[in-house]
């Protein structure tokens, strides 16, 4: 159980005077909340490479503090808010190196608080004071700014820290919970597995108790009448249709492990990395339009001008990469649904609903209506109501949107009805005026 470690407010540009004091949970696992009001008076102030600086903080003995980079730490990353956690100089064991787990998300994120999710992490040493680790792309900005983790320009970071000591001594309590990880060995390294899976050619095994104490359609699958039901069976090989092998992956992942799967975050690194291939983009490209400035004998003015180019460039791979992180997360959803795990569909759902986009929100809409999940409906009408005419052009121009014309009309009138009740409050609140 994590302990409260303090609060650091970042207010006017700055830390908030009145939470400068130190807070000491006296426990080797704390978390610590980063308070960011005015965030787009940070980003305006705070050019890239520049930080604002938490109190600092004590878990398991040690000092720490948090940067919070709102134009990035870095050019490679300048499209993002980048944050960071530092140990601070402390009298005792000043040489020596200490190993921490650690993970940021924002405060309403249950699930990356879990201390199983923190467990699972990357161990992270810092061998002098002073030194730190950096997650330098925590989320885009522009993600940021349409989530509905930005309330009032204002939002909240937690940084989860949990001090690792060496469990040799036969620690059981701090043994314990690796569980998730064993089971994810278990799943990777295929021992013992007694069912075999054929997604799209590709062969994936796994172990038939697991699955069926995760998912009732697992269970009824493998033990009971839908053992030749929606799969086909074939010396032993169970056939699933309609569903790519990455997302099965995915989603055996979280069944072994109950963490939210990181497949989506390599295959959209992968797309990212050939769409800057293709477009020679990325800090190269950066490099060599500053480097042509400075053979033409261009000023400071001009190279910021090629900066400039290469950042407009950069909406073009936000684009891009937004645009496969929401494909993936859409079909792990009805693979979720499909499944019958509720938690992973939620995480699925909630992250879906921060990255509605002109682009993604009929197809997001006509996924909510077909699976019955009202929240996600409900974000994707507030998106829509929200949007300029030639913004709703654009979205009445995909084929998402001619999909819900032909499947659901009662969704487009549940719009219309919502869009007249919003007008009608306007009109409301000028007729007081």
């Amino acid at each position: 159980m994590s302990s409260f470690a303090g609060v650091s407010v970042l207010a006017d540009g700055g830390l908030c005077p009145a939470t400068e004091s130190f807070v000491d949970t006296g426990t080797d696992c704390g978390y610590h909340l980063l308070v960011v009001q005015d965030y787009r008076r940070t980003k305006q102030e705070a050019p890239t490479g520049d930080s604002i600086t938490s109190r600092p903080f004590t878990v398991g003995g040690h000092d720490w503090y948090l940067h919070y980079y709102p134009n990035g730490e870095n050019l490679s990353c300048a499209n993002y808010v980048s944050l960071s956690v530092s140990r601070l100089y402390d009298d005792e064991g000043a040489d020596e190196v200490v190993d921490t787990k650690f993970g940021f998300s924002f405060v309403d994120q249950v699930e990356k608080q879990n201390p199983v999710y923190i467990r699972g992490t990357e161990t992270c040493s810092f061998p002098l004071p002073g030194s730190s680790w950096s997650c330098d792309k925590f989320v885009r900005r522009h993600a940021l700014e349409r989530s509905a983790n930005l309330r009032g320009d204002c939002f909240t970071i937690r940084c989860d820290i949990m001090v690792v000591h060496d469990t040799k001594g036969g620690d059981g309590e701090a043994l314990l919970p690796d569980i998730h990880r064993h089971f994810g060995d278990l799943f990777q390294t295929n021992l013992g597995a007694d069912v075999t899976f054929e997604v799209c050619g590709e062969m994936i095994a796994a172990h038939r108790c697991v699955l069926a104490a995760r998912s009732k359609v697992f269970r009824a699958q493998l033990f009971g009448p839908m053992k030749e039901g929606s799969a086909t069976t074939t010396s032993s090989v169970i056939q699933i249709k309609d569903m790519e092998a990455n997302i099965f992956r995915a989603l055996l992942s979280f069944v072994y492990t109950d963490s939210f799967p990181a497949m989506h975050e390599d295959s959209m690194e992968e797309d990212e990395t050939s769409h800057l291939v293709e477009h020679g983009q990325g800090e190269e490209a950066l490099e060599d339009k500053m480097s042509e400035a400075a053979e033409q004998g261009q000023g400071e003015e001009a190279i910021e001008d090629k900066m400039s180019e290469v950042a407009e460039q950069g909406q073009g791979e936000e684009a891009v990469e937004d645009e496969t992180r929401v494909q993936w997360l859409q079909d792990l959803f009805v693979a979720a649904d499909r499944y019958d795990l509720q938690r992973l569909k939620f995480i699925c759902e909630k992250q879906l609903s921060e990255l509605i986009g002109v682009s993604s929100v009929a197809s997001t809409l006509a996924l909510a209506e077909r699976h019955h999940c009202r929240g996600l409906k409900e974000a994707c009408i507030k998106f829509i109501q929200v949007q300029s005419p030639s913004c709703l052009q654009t979205i009445m121009a995909t084929d998402g949107w001619e999909h819900i014309i032909t499947t659901y009309p009662s969704v487009l009138n549940e719009l219309i009805a919502e869009v007249i009740a919003l007008n009608q409050q306007t009109l409301s609140l000028f007729t007081k005026i």
